[in-house]
Order: structure tokens, then C-alpha cells, then sequence
């Protein structure tokens, strides 16, 4: 450290911490704009390349199955090789990936399409178990859920600026350059984040004492655990985080159904021109931001207040019991300016819990809050390949409405798996 910081400590405490946070969000944002392409993009590829919707759910299903299975590994390869430097790497990967996918061959094209999506899953998955990890490490208690609130901000928000953007840009030059032009997105994160981030906020050299002592002040003493067993096998096998990821895979079936199915629904379904559908999606993402932002400001003012069990236990079966009930009524037949109402304010309720889902993560893991981030979220994206495969069936067979009550009903299980999860009870380090 430099400045007073080694001499006692300045009145004042410096605020890197929100240059980190900046970084997580940059990060988030660009990860976002870089891994929704194929989604965006997905009309003009299924035509160019001859996909159809099964075949298209194939490939929108490698991306979360790399997603989903590299999340556990994301978060022990952070604590491994050091939250700076696997942010790093990961980033110069999203930019690699982006153009391998731009190079997919035109024939024979399915499983090579698969092939690098899996991949781009998989590079993407660390970022929030490696995000959560930084966020333990930089923000006191009690200060948790905001930046994990504006983290989920950031992401909703390179969808929403990113989605009118490429359906432009796709119908003017094509899918393929227009990844290429995007790609260079990745080396500029990997930059930003190897320049501000370090693991130990007293290793950083612009932080002093008093920013030092500000995010240590409060925290629970460390408890030594008398197993023997691996750190990892005992996240595996904490009962709170199992139920957290129960929870939180119910909660990203309903991110999911944005994620893959909206802007397909409105163009295909509805029959909205393709531009309109690209603004009535950017709509639904900010939206989706504000509630992300709004339960981070809610969630930490309730953790302050009612301490962090009750603060994410009310935030997450509130904004989940709400999120299903503005799905239900989108799923019935409902004019233009009701559904969009309707999905912009189930998107918001859902976003609404992110930041409470994450802060439950640091209060039970603790130091090894990367790895139990890491074991929720593979929760949370597993259901990711569940919705890619599982909405055209039921759209096919049941028709489209039950393919959007299906996701109403995943909301209220969520909600329902909250009485059982205490995030005040942390496991030992």
C-alpha cells in the first residue's frame, strides 16, 4: 500500500473498491453483449445456416450446459489461481470465442456451431462465482447485495443496449461480421480487469488503512473446521447452498425464458417486425436492470436493519412470488400492452432477488463464497438447457401459453424453497 496507509491509516477511507466494482460491471456488461449475440442474432442464423427451432434449441442448450457445468470449477479455479488473473483469462477467451463462432463453416454446420457455443459457456461461467468471490473480499457486511445487485444491472443492461444495436447491424451487414466487430469487446475487459483488480484489497497500492479496515469491520471470526474433509466436498455438501441452488435454478428458468425464448416469441409468434421486437426486448432488459439495481439498494438497507437471513429470505419469496404471478397473467391471451407490461414487471420481480440470491452466498460460504457462488449458479444455468429444450416441446404440444405458464409456476417453487435457507449460517473455512 502506499500514501498513509502503512502509517496508522487516514480518516478518510479511499474508495477503490467502487473502481472495482466498476470493472465487475464493465465486465458483466461486455460478457452479456458478447454470450446474447447468438440469441439476437438467432433468426438471421437459423435462415443463413437452414436451423430449425429443435436444432436452434440445441445449440442455445451447449451454451448454458458449458455454462452450467463450468461454474463449480469456475469458482475453485478463482481461488486457485487468484481472482485477478483468472478474470483475466477468461476475457481474452469471450473475445477468441466470439470469433471462432463468427468462423463456424456453412456446411455440416450444427455440430461445430455446438461445439464452440459448449465452449463459450464454459469460458463464461466463471465470471460470477470469480465476481462474488472479489465482492467478499472488497465490500463489508452489509454491503454485499448492491454491488452483486449492480453486477446483474450491468449484465441486464448490455442486452437491453446491445439487442436494438445488433439486430441493425445483423440486418445490414450479417451475423458474421458483425461477431467480428464485437469480438475485440473481450480484450478490453481482460485489460480492465488485470489493471484495477487485485485479491487482496491491502495488496492494492491506492487503498489505504481506513478502506482496509472499512471492509474488514464486523466480519465474523474465522471458524476453523475440525474435518478433514476438502473444502469443496463440504460446500458440496452444505445444506443451504443446496437449497439455495434449488431455489436459484427455479429463479433462472424464468431469466432463461428472456434470455432464449422473448425476442423469438415476439417476432415468430406475435409476428412483431423484427426492429419493434428488438426495442420491445431492450425494454424487458431495462427493466430487468432496474429491478437488479433496486433489490441490491432494498436488500442492503433490510440487511442493516433485520440483519442479512430475513433481508434475503423477504427479498427473494417476495420478487419470485410476484415474478410468477405477472407471468401467469402474461400466458393468457392478452393484447400488446398488457404482455409487454406483464413481462417487463416478471423480469424486474426476478432481478429483484439476484442480489439477495448472492449475498445468501457470501453469508454461507464465506471465505469460499466463490465455490458456493459457483455450485448456485450451476443451478441457475443447468436450467438454462432445461428451457432451451423444454419450451418448444411444450410450445408444440400445449401450445405457447402453457410454454409461459410453465415458467410461472417455476417462480412459486422458487419462492416456496426460501423458508428452508438461512444465510446467516456460515460454513467453516
Amino acid at each position: 500500500m502506499t500514501g498513509d496507509a502503512g502509517q496508522g491509516g487516514s480518516r478518510k477511507a479511499t474508495g477503490v473498491r467502487w473502481r472495482v466494482l466498476a470493472v465487475l460491471m464493465v465486465a458483466s456488461f461486455i460478457s452479456y453483449v458478447l454470450r446474447y449475440n447468438v440469441s439476437t442474432a438467432g433468426p438471421a442464423m437459423m435462415a443463413d445456416l437452414d436451423l430449425n427451432e429443435i436444432e436452434f434449441g440445441w445449440v442455445l442448450a451447449a451454451f448454458t450446459a458449458g455454462y452450467a457445468i463450468f461454474q463449480f470449477p469456475g469458482g475453485l479455479f478463482g481461488n486457485a489461481a487468484g481472482l485477478r488473473r483468472a478474470f483475466t483469462l477468461i476475457a481474452v477467451l469471450w473475445a477468441v470465442l466470439t470469433l471462432l463462432t463468427s468462423a463456424v463453416p456453412a456446411s455440416a454446420v450444427l455440430l461445430p456451431l455446438i461445439a464452440v457455443r459448449f465452449l463459450v459457456g464454459a469460458s463464461h461461467a466463471p465470471i460470477y462465482p470469480l465476481t462474488t468471490g472479489v465482492i467478499e473480499r472488497w465490500f463489508p457486511i452489509g454491503g454485499w447485495a448492491l454491488p452483486q445487485g449492480l453486477s446483474s444491472t450491468a449484465l441486464t443492461l448490455g442486452v437491453a443496449v446491445s439487442t436494438p444495436a445488433v439486430v441493425w447491424a445483423v440486418g445490414a451487414y450479417g451475423w458474421r461480421p458483425v461477431f467480428l466487430a464485437i469480438a475485440p469487446l473481450g480484450f478490453l475487459t481482460a485489460w480492465a480487469c488485470w489493471a484495477v483488480l487485485r485479491d487482496d484489497p491491502a495488496a492494492h497500492p491506492a487503498v489505504n488503512r481506513a478502506e482496509v479496515d472499512l471492509i474488514a469491520a464486523n466480519r465474523p471470526a474465522a471458524v476453523d473446521s475440525a474435518e478433514r474433509t476438502p473444502a469443496w466436498l463440504r460446500v458440496l455438501k452444505n445444506r443451504d447452498v443446496l437449497f439455495l441452488t434449488a431455489s436459484y435454478f427455479c429463479a433462472n428458468y424464468v431469466f432463461y425464458h428472456f434470455f432464449n425464448w422473448v425476442f423469438y416469441y415476439f417476432v415468430e409468434i406475435r409476428g412483431y417486425d423484427e426492429q419493434y421486437a428488438g426495442y420491445l426486448t431492450s425494454i424487458q432488459w431495462v427493466a430487468a436492470a432496474v429491478g437488479a439495481t433496486l433489490g441490491g439498494f432494498v436488500c442492503d438497507y433490510l440487511t442493516r436493519r433485520f440483519g442479512l437471513a430475513r433481508a434475503c429470505r423477504w427479498m427473494s419469496i417476495g420478487g419470485l412470488a410476484l415474478s410468477g404471478a405477472a407471468m401467469g397473467l402474461a400466458s393468457t391471451p392478452v393484447g400488446p400492452v398488457v404482455l409487454g407490461t406483464c413481462l417487463a414487471v416478471s423480469f424486474l420481480a426476478m432481478q429483484a432477488t439476484e442480489a439477495s440470491h448472492w449475498a445468501a452466498a457470501i453469508g454461507v460460504g464465506g471465505r469460499h463464497a466463490g465455490p458456493a457462488g459457483g455450485v448456485m449458479n450451476t443451478g441457475g444455468n443447468a436450467v438454462g438447457s432445461v428451457n432451451a429444450l423444454l419450451v418448444p416441446v411444450i410450445a408444440a404440444w400445449l401450445g405457447w401459453s402453457a410454454a409461459m405458464a410453465t415458467t410461472s409456476v417455476f417462480a412459486l417453487v422458487g419462492a416456496v424453497l426460501w423458508l428452508f435457507i438461512r444465510p446467516d449460517r456460515r460454513m467453516p473455512d
